[in-house]
């Protein structure tokens, strides 16, 4: 599924297929820019991410264009001349979109940070559901530096992530945290050793681990652990996964090669 990038006026945005068509990659490239985010590549992510959603990939990987800087989030210049009823009509919703399409997507989505993130590309990151960083990387919320807030998500899925205190030192103080420090934190899910290669190993060791569950199964996992997040009752949406699973052939297959000692070869998305 190699799709044209969907071209804005202010980069692009592609998709890239791996892994016989099991792994999407979306690439979010504007690297002259830092991948400043505009209103046209937050929609052009947006049309990609519908597509990505239907497509037979298993697991979606989330990068960005250049080296050394993941995103710098919103451009400023393009938001600093949209009028107070433009932000809340337009910029922002626009972003809420993009980032809560990314979130809801079925597949597992892995964000690779190799680099700055902050502000906006930060909360990029955030609506991945795990996020693999460089040794170098840095993550921060600057805004209120700028006389306005975390818009696109970040403070509620900062505080989901490392809890309250956290969040409240992270983008009250506007400082930025290294790599470990969000490791420590719980905000990134591995930091891959500095050298060359020890990123795209990392990434694709997960990758694998993450083809190897049965996909049916790992995609309802997903929406389960999120609904539940966000206080719906785990139990009773446990009982209905396990019911609807159960009855899908990967389970079967899965149930078959535990039982002979054999790998199951799970077909179903």
């Amino acid at each position: 599924m190699t799709s044209t990038p969907a071209r804005a006026t202010a980069g692009t945005v592609s998709v890239t297929e791996d892994h016989d068509g099991l792994v999407a990659t979306i690439l979010v490239d504007r690297s002259a820019k830092l991948n400043a985010l505009s209103l046209e590549m937050l929609a052009a992510l947006e049309t990609q991410l519908d597509t990505v959603a239907l497509s037979p990939a298993r697991v979606v990987v989330l990068r960005t264009g250049g080296e050394k800087v993941f995103c710098v989030g919103a451009d400023i210049n393009a938001f600093s001349q949209f009028s107070a009823a433009d932000m809340w009509r337009r910029w922002i919703p626009v972003g809420h979109r993009a980032f809560d399409r990314l979130a809801r997507l079925p597949q597992p989505t892995v964000a690779v940070v190799d680099g700055l993130a902050v502000g906006g590309g930060l909360e990029l990151a955030l609506a991945c559901d795990l996020r693999i960083a460089a040794g170098h990387a840095r993550f921060g919320l600057p805004e209120l530096g700028l006389g306005t807030i975390p818009g696109w998500g970040g403070a509620g899925r900062l505080t989901a992530l490392v809890g309250a205190s956290r969040a409240k030192e992270l983008i009250l103080t506007r400082r930025q945290i290294d790599a470990p420090t969000a490791l420590a934190w719980g905000l990134v899910n591995s930091v891959a050793a500095e050298g060359s290669g020890s990123l795209e190993a990392e990434v694709e060791r997960l990758v694998v681990d993450l083809l190897g569950s049965a996909p049916i199964a790992q995609q309802v996992t997903k929406q389960l652990i999120d609904a539940a997040a966000a206080g719906a009752p785990a139990a009773v949406l446990e009982a209905i996964a396990s019911g609807f699973t159960s009855y899908t052939d990967d389970f079967t297959e899965g149930v078959h090669g535990f039982l002979t000692k054999t790998s199951p070869r799970f077909t179903a998305r």
